[in-house]
């Protein structure tokens, strides 16, 4: 591979194309504030460099960023991509990765408000990702050991595996489909309304209302905390250690909990409720 080394680069387009280079401690910045520095470029690495300017990594085939800076004047740098690696980095930008596929992502910290958007077959390991909406419409996804804060996360994705990560954010999975989830802690309001196909293995859930409106939808050996409104019109097959506060109208299904505050079947529910609820505490009385 070509070497190039120390340089900075602030015009439009400069390195445009480009083929089989490494770039170390290079800048891409300045005065002339130029756009697409790297667009559809091939195989191409990147060590300790900093990004300030727009729109750099467009239609490239091939890239691998290693300790670099993208600031948040380097607005939606990674778009229309394939074969990305991204290690011991910081990622800024409104829109930092879109419409990209076959995404490796470790040990990196990113900040983007649309991050991940209509993108295929993402890996982050080890990450703290925060953004609005982050993963919108995206597939293929896969987490460990992700710490994720913001809101609307993940809406309308498909076929992902969240595991051992930390989520901090509302409305989080609404119309996921085929989204497995286990051993997170998952806070927020709202939970995962409409989604199909959600399975959450040893997970903690704390919010209101989650889980609603849900086909499919399983939790096994999960634990739930302050939710209240759980369930409601929900198919539903749940094992949740601990308290539920309120389970209301489930559609179809078994939920079954240590102990549940209240269970509310309402007159006013537009569906018949044909969903077993079992509470541990009253079954060991039976026993005995």
């Amino acid at each position: 591979m070509r070497i190039i080394e120390d340089r900075t680069f602030p015009g439009e387009r400069a390195l445009y194309g480009e083929r089989d280079v490494r770039l170390l401690r290079c800048a891409f910045e300045g005065e002339e504030d130029g756009e697409s520095a790297l667009k559809e470029a091939r195989n191409v690495e990147l060590e300790d460099c900093r990004m300030a300017l727009r729109y750099p990594l467009w239609h490239d085939r091939g890239v691998t960023l290693t300790r670099c800076v993208m600031t948040d004047t380097c607005r939606a740098p990674l778009w229309y991509s394939e074969r990305i690696v991204i290690a011991d980095s910081t990622l800024g930008g409104v829109k930092a990765l879109r419409e990209c596929e076959d995404v490796r992502i470790r040990d990196t910290e990113i900040v983007s408000p649309e991050f991940g958007w209509h993108s295929r077959a993402v890996r982050a390991e080890r990450c703290r990702i925060e953004g609005e909406y982050p993963f919108l419409m995206a597939s293929g996804v896969a987490f460990d050991a992700v710490t994720l804060k913001g809101k609307y996360s993940f809406q309308y994705a498909r076929d992902a595996v969240i595991e051992r990560s930390v989520f901090d954010t509302k409305d989080a999975f609404w119309h996921a489909k085929n989204v497995t989830i286990r051993d997170t802690v998952i806070r927020g309001e709202y939970l995962a309304w409409y989604s199909e196909n959600l399975t959450l293995i040893r997970c903690r859930i704390a919010g209101t209302q989650p889980l609603c409106y849900c086909r499919g939808l399983t939790l096994v050996d999960c634990e739930m905390e302050d939710a209240d409104l759980a369930f409601e019109y929900s198919d539903v097959e749940a094992d949740v250690r601990g308290r539920i506060v309120s389970v209301k109208n489930p559609l179809r299904g078994h939920i079954r909990a240590d102990s549940i505050g209240e269970i509310l079947l309402t007159e006013d529910s537009v569906y018949p409720c044909e969903c077993a609820v079992t509470v541990r505490e009253n079954e060991t009385e039976r026993e005995e």
